[in-house]
């Protein structure tokens, strides 16, 4: 009787597992990908697995807590003990400055230790490398990627990043844009559609979704949305260690009762376009998957100019990113846009015709297929 044939492992090494974007388009690929692939799922932050809720049912996945840690000093001997634990993987993804470790471990003991092939991606920057890049890690990137099969990147800014500073080679850096699945967010949600909060007749939201991260500045929204007239409120969806700093911010400017942070949501589409608004404030962004999401909703977008955000908008939605780091500007973008409901109709439904022009989520998971078919020596994925 022939045999069935061996079902795919693929190890994920996160920098963080927590609900955000990098890691929320991870667990919408290992969907896609289908129940007929074993994955492994580790983050270098203990504990940090809010992702993991948005994972597929049927999709096999483990968490295991006994996998050498991706943290700390890159000795040869704590290495090899992480290179050792990537053998029995058919395919090793690595995501970020978190697991650039691992990345090494398999530079250094690839060929030794017949490890399996790696892709690495580049989502981004924390707030440590926010203000600019850290010569140190440039070096530790360009020699840790060496045997890398391919390295992803979703921004146009990373992906010349990666090319000059890092001097990764063109035909393994990859860009593959952000897609998400459009057609869902054309429906209106129910006004109590977020646990907790119910939007009356009469209200108006700003709302952002967002890890709850200090690269996020999330306070500086808060103080941006102040000035605005009492009848908006602000809804920040996302968990993360800065809830109590936003917390804070809101209560010192006496709005606690108009700023909301209702948690992670899963589903992204049952919630966006209750927003009448949408608001970034991040120190720094790359292809943000949530600009993605409030286009599909028909949202206008003020942002900082960070990363591709002014080239993912819309035309008239540009003259509402600001300078990165201008917070009065980014005060004053929201106020214009909240006293002009025809401006916020017409630049929403300009942003929801790009997106679904440019951002359809059938074109990334093709690409990612692809990078890692290619990576396989195989003619498909999975």
């Amino acid at each position: 009787m022939p045999q069935s044939p061996a079902r795919l492992r693929v190890l994920h090494l996160h920098s963080s597992f927590s609900a955000g974007g990098k890691e929320l388009r991870a667990a919408r690929l290992m969907t896609a990908f289908g129940p007929g692939i074993d994955h492994v799922v580790v983050s270098a932050q203990p504990g940090a697995y809010g992702a993991a809720r948005a994972i597929g049912a049927d999709i096999a996945v483990d968490y295991p807590a006994d996998f050498p840690g991706l943290q700390g000093r890159p000795t040869p001997a704590r290495l090899l003990r992480i290179a050792r634990a990537l053998k029995p993987f058919d395919l090793v993804l690595t995501y970020n400055w978190g697991a650039m470790d691992a990345v090494l471990a398999h530079r250094l003991f690839g060929r030794l230790l017949g490890l399996p092939p790696l892709v690495h991606h580049e989502d981004g920057f924390n707030e440590d490398e926010a203000g600019g890049l850290m010569p140190r890690r440039n070096w530790f990137r360009r020699i840790a990627l060496g045997r890398a099969s391919a390295l992803v990147v979703p921004s146009q800014r990373l992906q010349a990043i990666a090319l000059d500073a890092w001097h990764q080679p063109p035909q393994r850096t990859r860009l593959i844009i952000n897609g998400i699945a459009l057609a869902a967010y054309a429906r209106k949600p129910a006004a109590d559609a977020l646990p907790g909060l119910v939007k009356h007749p009469d209200d108006r939201w700003v709302g952002t979704l967002a890890g709850l991260r200090a690269v996020k500045n999330l306070p500086r929204l808060v103080r941006a949305f102040a000035a605005l007239p009492p009848h908006w409120q602000l809804v920040i969806l996302g968990e993360g260690p800065e809830r109590g700093a936003i917390v804070a911010q809101a209560a010192a400017l006496g709005l606690a009762n108009r700023v909301h942070l209702p948690g992670f949501v899963a589903d992204p589409a049952g919630a966006v376009g209750l927003m009448d608004l949408f608001a970034l404030s991040s120190d720094s962004e790359q292809f943000p998957i949530s600009v993605v999401e409030a286009m599909a909703a028909a949202l206008p977008v003020v942002s900082p100019a960070v990363g591709d955000v002014a080239a993912m908008v819309a035309d008239s939605n540009r003259p509402f990113i600001t300078a990165p780091g201008d917070e009065a500007a980014l005060a004053a973008a929201l106020a214009e846009l909240a006293e002009d409901d025809g401006a916020r109709t017409q630049i929403g439904a300009d942003n929801r015709a790009r997106a679904l022009a440019l951002y359809d989520e059938e074109a990334m998971i093709a690409a990612y297929r692809a990078v890692y078919a290619e990576a396989m020596g195989r003619a498909t994925f999975p």
